[in-house]
């Protein structure tokens, strides 16, 4: 039998390391990934190159925005408080004071207002009443009642209410006038002819028989809405001085004003504190947005000096506009 040999003179061959086949291929893809990374960088030398200067003016950019960050933070201020908020308010207002409600509302009514004056004679005539009796229509104690200068002359108020020269006005103002002229807003002056009265409420409506271009007529404001503590105006001639504008408030509704001689009672009409005195007789009383709703016809007056004490009394423009023909609000 044979045996297996102890020793050989030739040397015995190795077997071969076998190698994985995925291994193969590698020293080509590393070489590729080399070669790209080489490119990259390349390019983006040449892109630094290319862009140089903007970099370095993002750069500087940078930097100075990082230097005023903390004054940006230092210009950030908390929300206002309400004190501070009403108190920036209230100094607007003392460099700017708000428009006056008053003045607002005479500039609205101004262009329709008139002065108008009666001239005395020894035989006064008004439409349907006889002469030298046309006294008995007088308000006795009314603003403008014996306001006649030394030329026999009667100083009141009108306003314009039909931009075709109808003009309201007291019967107290014209009762004894021979002749009646008006005096409008741009200082055009016209005669005027008494056209209707309404002596219940000491009413007169005037027509002028020349008027100006431009006459505006006011705007009239049923007192349906009216209250104590409302903010009027009043706008005339008192003591012939004009015209003129008073603030005050409405005091009461539906008043009963008797004159001192007991001759005259007017009744639903409206108490005022605007000061009026002789002359604003015819006038208009105006809310602030300047919208009539009342003549002003009489003043409360026990002592008998013809001066304001605190009590004005006015027709409602409701009772004016019957005079007129107007419809009612």
């Amino acid at each position: 039998m044979a045996r297996t040999p102890l020793y050989s003179r030739t040397p015995p061959r190795q077997a071969p390391v076998a190698t994985p086949a995925a291994a193969a291929p590698a020293e080509p893809a590393a070489a590729t990934v080399a070669a790209a990374d080489v490119g990259r960088a390349a390019a983006r030398g040449r892109w630094f190159v290319r862009h140089e200067r903007w970099l370095w003016c993002a750069g500087a950019l940078l930097l100075a925005l990082a230097a005023g960050w903390p004054a940006w933070t230092q210009k950030i201020k908390p929300a206002l408080t309400i004190e501070q908020i009403d108190g920036a308010m209230r100094d607007s207002i003392a460099k700017e004071p708000l428009a006056s409600a008053a003045a607002a509302a005479y500039a609205a009514v101004i262009p329709s207002v008139v002065r108008v004056i009666g001239e005395h004679g020894p035989s006064p005539t008004l439409p349907g009443k006889p002469a030298g009796r046309s006294g008995k229509l007088m308000a006795k104690g009314a603003p403008g009642d014996k306001s006649h200068d030394e030329e026999g002359r009667s100083v009141g108020t009108g306003v314009v209410i039909v931009d075709n020269g109808l003009i309201l006005t007291n019967l107290h103002v014209v009762a004894h006038a021979n002749r009646i002229s008006v005096t409008f807003f741009d200082g055009s002056e016209s005669e005027a002819v008494v056209v209707s009265l309404q002596p219940e409420n000491d009413l007169a409506v005037l027509r002028a028989k020349t008027i100006p271009d431009d006459l505006h007529a006011a705007t009239l404001r049923s007192t349906a809405g009216l209250a104590p503590g409302d903010e009027v105006v009043a706008v005339g001639f008192p003591f012939g001085i004009g015209p003129s504008a008073s603030q005050g408030v409405v005091s009461g509704l539906k008043r009963e004003f008797r004159s001192p001689e007991g001759q005259r009672i007017l009744s639903n009409l409206i108490q005022f504190d605007a000061a009026a005195n002789p002359g604003n007789s015819g006038g208009p009383l105006v809310t602030t947005d300047g919208q009539v709703v009342g003549i002003v016809t009489a003043i409360m007056n026990p002592n008998q000096q013809r001066t304001f004490i605190g009590i004005g009394f006015a027709v409602p423009i409701e009772n004016a506009a019957a005079a007129v023909g107007m419809p009612p609000f």
